[in-house]
C-alpha cells in the first residue's frame, strides 16, 4: 500500500492496516491522514517533520503520529534501504464505543496523547517484537496483538514530539504549497535560502508567506530553518566520530561558529560541546 499525501487507502475489510516500507527513501512529501500512526524505525536513519517540529530518527525508534498531523520522514543517504513497520487506524476502526468499553478504557488516553505525536523513550524490545510479528499474522492475531501494543505503549515514557495541535486538516492547497516549500528545504537547507525564493514557490509575497508559514506551523520558517539544520548537526555528530562540532555546522548552512552555539543551546538546552560529550558515554 502506498502512502498518499493527505490520504491513507485501504481494504475496505480492513479496520487495521500494517504497512511495510523497505526503500532507500520513504514518501518524503509532507502529508496528513485521519489515521493515527504507529512506525517502528527497523533499520534506517533521518529527519522527521511533524507538525512545528523537526527530530532525528534512527533504528530502533517507535513513533506515533496523531490524526491530522502533518509531517514526512526524510531518509538519510544510505547504501541500504530503511525499513519501517507501520500501523494505521483511528478511534473508531473497530467501533465508536469500542475504546469505551470498561475491558478496554485504559486505553482510551493513548488517543489524547496521540494528538501531539510522541516517541517511546523506555525500552522499546517488547513492542518492537510485537510490531515485527504484525505484517505476518492472521487478523485475529493481529488485533490481539494491536490491543497489547496499545497496552505496552500506555506503560511506555514518552517524549512529546510537536506541541502544536492542529486545529483542523490542511486544505489540499494549502499541503502543495507547503509540500513544495519543505521539498525545497530538506534538499537546500545548508545553503544560503533567502525568503523571497520560498516565497515565491508557494506563489505569495514575502510578507504574506510568513504570515502563511506561521499560522500552519506555529514558528516562524527561520525558527524552523535553524531548528533543521541543528538536528542535521546532531545527525553528522552522531555518525561520523571524527567530524569536529564547527564542521558539521557549516556542512549544515551555518556562518557563524558563535551563532551556532547560541542556537544549539536554546534549542537543545545543552551546548554543542556537552551533547557530543553526552552522546559518546
Amino acid at each position: 500500500m502506498k502512502v498518499y499525501p493527505f490520504e491513507i487507502p485501504k481494504p475496505v475489510s480492513e479496520n487495521l492496516t500494517v504497512q511495510v516500507d523497505k526503500e532507500y527513501k520513504f514518501f518524503d512529501r509532507l502529508h496528513q491522514h485521519k489515521e493515527i500512526q504507529i512506525s517502528l524505525l527497523v533499520k534506517g536513519t533521518g529527519k522527521l517533520i511533524i507538525g512545528d517540529s523537526v527530530h532525528s530518527y534512527e533504528q530502533g525508534n517507535m513513533l506515533i503520529v496523531g490524526s491530522r498531523i502533518p509531517h514526512l520522514f526524510q531518509s538519510a543517504t544510505s547504501k541500504e534501504q530503511s525499513h519501517m513497520i507501520s500501523l494505521f487506524f483511528t478511534k473508531d476502526s473497530f467501533g465508536a464505543e469500542f475504546f469505551q468499553i470498561p475491558d478496554v478504557k485504559q486505553l482510551s488516553s493513548f488517543f489524547y496523547r496521540s494528538d501531539q505525536g510522541f516517541k517511546i523513550t523506555s525500552p522499546t524490545n517488547e513492542l518492537s517484537e510485537l510490531i515485527v510479528q504484525m505484517p505476518i499474522l492472521d487478523k485475529l492475531d493481529r488485533f490481539v496483538h494491536f490491543l497489547l501494543i496499545l497496552k505496552k505503549i500506555e506503560e511506555s515514557e514518552i517524549e512529546i514530539l510537536t506541541g502544536f495541535r492542529h486545529p483542523k486538516a490542511l486544505k489540499s492547497k494549502e499541503g502543495e504549497r507547503l509540500q513544495l516549500v519543505l521539498e525545497y528545504v530538506m534538499h537546500h537547507f545548508n545553503e544560503d535560502i533567502r525568503l523571497e525564493t520560498v516565497a515565491k514557490l508557494a506563489f505569495m509575497t514575502p510578507n504574506g508567506f510568513c504570515r502563511f508559514f506561521k499560522q500552519r506551523t506555529n514558528k516562524t520558517f527561520f525558527q524552523f530553518l535553524i531548528e533543521l539544520r541543528i538536528e542535521h548537526v546532531c545527525q553528522l555528530l552522531n555518525a561520523d566520530k571524527d567530524i569536529t562540532i564547527t564542521e558539521a555546522s557549516e556542512k549544515a548552512g551555518f556562518k557563524s561558529i558563535s551563532n551556532f552555539n547560541r542556537k544549539f543551546k536554546k534549542l537543545k538546552s545543552m551546548t554543542p560541546s556537552t551533547y557530543l560529550e553526552k552522546w559518546k558515554v
